[in-house]
């Protein structure tokens, strides 16, 4: 059954109580993608770890817990979903060791070089231009840094069957990966291919 339209667009940008519903739901269903992209990232104890559209903030809790001694930034362009993780990781953020900012990802408010690792899950379908959101990411990347990106392709019908695609843009792995190329990385051996799965990628900037 196709998602309806108005429910695909709060998953895009959430708002209003409908939205906080939303954000309660992404919770539950995206923990498992989220817990698979953290683990191939490779964290490290001191990592500085960027999560490109957080929504409620559920990885960011993982990747501290990961990175004892680093640092982890959420952004989101819905204000209410910076709201959730914020509040999701209170004590976090009050220690210093987590910050959520509401940002898109072809502005991210941040130096060049200032992490060491990205991760965005289930979030490529929302971008107009996938290519300078990639760009923008390497920007903020050191040289050697990685970033996991998890997504269902539209090599796998279902996605084109379960979603609206006048709000989400589905692509092949083929166009993710070149455009991660173009961006400035290297792909790294894909992991074992489940069909069930969506796709996961991960990449090293080569600076």
């Amino acid at each position: 059954m196709r998602r309806p339209r108005f429910i695909a667009a709060q998953a895009r940008r959430a708002q209003g109580p409908l939205g906080r519903l939303i954000a309660f739901l992404m919770a539950r269903e995206t923990a498992g993608p989220n817990r698979r992209a953290v683990e191939a990232l490779g964290v490290l104890q001191g990592d500085h770890i960027l999560d490109i559209g957080c929504g409620p903030g559920i990885a960011l809790t993982e990747l501290a817990a990961a990175a004892p001694s680093g640092h982890v930034a959420g952004v989101d362009p819905s204000p209410l979903m910076v709201s959730v993780a914020q509040g999701r990781n209170k004590s976090l953020i009050h220690s210093g060791r987590v910050s959520v900012t509401e940002a898109s990802a072809t502005a991210l408010p941040f130096p060049d070089q200032t992490f060491d690792k990205a991760l965005c899950v289930h979030v490529i379908y929302f971008w107009d231009d996938l290519d300078a959101c990639l760009r923008e990411i390497a920007r903020v990347l050191k040289p050697g840094g990685r970033i996991a990106l998890l997504f269902r392709s539209s090599d796998d019908p279902r996605s084109v069957r379960s979603f609206p695609t006048s709000v989400y843009r589905f692509r092949t792995q083929h166009e993710v990966e070149a455009a991660l190329t173009a961006a400035g990385f290297a792909v790294n051996a894909p992991h074992p291919v489940d069909p069930q799965l969506p796709t996961l990628l991960v990449a090293t900037h080569t600076g």
